[in-house]
């Protein structure tokens, strides 16, 4: 316990430089850092929202539109599909989450059942995996049959609640995807609940574009328009099966938005996009969205221009017809333009969400706050106060209560304080209000080490013990005490950042980084310099 070896001095010494080089950047400013080589660190404190300011918004992701869209899906995978077996039916349709309808021969009952038995999905998962045994693995449908002909095709609830789970995950991906090409630097976007989105924004203190962003689906698609209708006949109540009348974004004379019948098929998703960019028509000087499709869709899209040169082509973005060119030729290179009096900004936002992708259901936002950054700046402010007067409350304290003796545990607890920034800092953890508020209280804890060290040493020198005895009895029996206290504390840190979220996960991390640099201070350092004073001096008593 008194020797050091040549590798642990320098081990030591070569942490406490680390944690300087890595500390060191928090005091200046990014201009200043921007100008060094690359090679120095220059990484500072990630700050959270409460202290940079910015903004904070709850989504709500509304799952009951995945139901209702699988239920439009169904009824029109019943219609192909018993059109090509040829059976008969009547009163197709959806009510809650079933499907319904009623054949015309009773004779086609056993035919009809294999054919919509064959439209259910298998559900994906762990219990897939294990053959059902966990209630995955079976169909999303359940079809059931009653003697008078009558077919109900229901949603199972392991298949909602699994379409749900998809959602949830498919929509944080996107959501982080179309904040990234905004360029907002670390944002914080984590599940919360079942069916909520946390998205904080620090140093974005006007969020309305991603606001804007964030509340459109961007669920594009190709289909094509009905000239068998007009606009006045699906008024009227003559709308053809299988079309819909659907809202264009452009208005007419009056204001109102034009429509067009189109039909409800659709022929390419926007799913099969791969990239999408804003650039100028050369004909006519005005911005467009150019679009690229990967191999599937591209066949696809020029299958379907070449088959249908002469018709209008809607293209149509979260139920609105953007643009309705004709096609005028086969389009076969799998790329293409959107038209639609598109501002440079708006064909900018288009076409970042088209390549962030679609979201499986509409996002609702249902809390928003903005923090400013002169509330930031008080939070820093205070939290900078309360830290050197904890610091230095700590270090009166030591030095009142074991003289001269307590300047070793005095310089471990600023090194600790160094090492605690360098390490925050390195893995770009972010800084937040409670986490000041866990800095402080490591400050407390820190010495508690060092107090139970010199406590024990009292005891061993009141016992008659030399010095050196005394300080190696000391440090040796107090260690057992440390690192369980130590551990308890950092088991109660991790249960706290598992199951909490955003204030609470930043004190978890400062405490539990505060509390490893204060083991490694204190047990290790601490004694270091304390052993290195004895050898020195070579005190025959000392007084602690």
């Amino acid at each position: 316990m008194m020797y050091f070896a040549r590798w642990k001095v320098a081990l030591i010494a070569a942490t406490c430089l680390l944690g300087i080089v890595f500390a060191l950047p928090n005091l200046f400013s990014e201009k200043t850092l921007a100008g060094l080589p690359s090679w120095v660190p220059s990484h500072r404190l990630s700050l959270g929202l409460d202290l940079q300011g910015g903004s904070h918004l709850l989504l709500e992701v509304e799952t009951e539109a995945l139901v209702r869209e699988r239920l439009e899906n169904l009824v029109d995978a019943v219609r192909q599909s018993l059109r090509k077996d040829q059976i008969g039916y009547i009163g197709l349709g959806f009510t809650g989450r079933q499907v319904n309808l009623k054949l015309r021969d009773l004779a086609q009952s056993d035919k009809a059942r294999e054919s919509l038995r064959a439209l259910a999905v298998p559900i994906a998962g762990v219990g897939a995996k294990l053959g059902g045994i966990l209630g995955g693995g079976g169909p999303d449908i359940e079809v059931t049959s009653s003697p008078d002909g009558t077919f109900a095709l229901k949603l199972t609830e392991a298949g909602v609640l699994e379409s749900r789970r998809k959602a949830i995950q498919q929509s944080i991906e996107i959501v982080r995807r179309r904040i990234d090409e905004t360029g907002v630097r670390e944002p914080t976007i984590q599940q919360q609940g079942a069916e909520r989105i946390l998205v904080q924004l620090p140093g974005l203190d006007n969020p309305e574009r991603i606001k804007q962003l964030l509340g459109k689906t961007a669920k594009m698609v190709f289909r094509l328009v009905d000239a068998t209708a007009t606009v006045e006949d699906a008024k009227a109540g003559r709308l053809p099966p299988g079309s819909d009348l659907v809202d264009s974004t452009e208005l007419d004379g009056a204001g109102r938005p034009l429509q067009f019948v189109v039909r409800k098929q659709v022929m390419v998703s926007g799913e099969n996009l791969v990239d999408a960019h804003a650039t100028v028509d050369q004909r006519n000087n005005e911005a467009v969205v150019s679009f690229r499709f990967d191999s599937v869709g591209a066949k696809r899209f020029g299958e379907v221009t070449q088959q249908n040169v002469g018709r209008p082509f809607a293209i149509i973005l979260d139920d609105k017809v953007i643009s309705a060119p004709v096609i005028r030729e086969a389009i076969l290179g799998g790329s293409g333009q959107i038209s639609g009096r598109f501002t440079v900004q708006t064909a900018n936002d288009l076409a970042l969400l088209l390549r962030a992708g679609a979201l499986p259901a509409p996002l609702k936002i249902i809390e928003e706050r903005t923090v400013g950054p002169e509330l930031g700046s008080d939070s820093i402010r205070a939290g900078t106060i309360a830290s050197i007067v904890a610091v230095a409350a700590v270090v009166i304290f030591m030095f009142l209560s074991y003289g001269p003796f307590a300047a070793t545990a005095n310089i471990a607890l600023l090194a600790n304080m160094v090492l605690l920034a360098a390490a925050m800092t390195l893995l770009q953890a972010t800084l937040t209000l409670p986490g000041i508020a866990g800095i402080v209280l490591t400050v407390g804890m820190a010495v508690d080490a060092n107090v139970l060290i010199f406590e024990r040493i009292r005891e061993e020198l009141r016992s008659g013990k030399t010095p050196f005895n005394a300080v190696e009895a000391g440090y040796t029996r107090a260690f057992v005490t440390i690192l369980d206290s130590n551990l308890t504390t950092i088991i109660a840190a991790i249960l706290l950042y598992q199951f909490g979220s955003g204030p609470v996960r930043g004190f978890a991390v400062t405490l539990t980084i505060g509390i490893m640099a204060s083991m490694f201070t204190a047990i290790t350092m601490s004694r270091y310099l304390l052993v290195s004073w004895l050898r020195w001096a070579r005190p025959a008593k000392i007084v602690i």
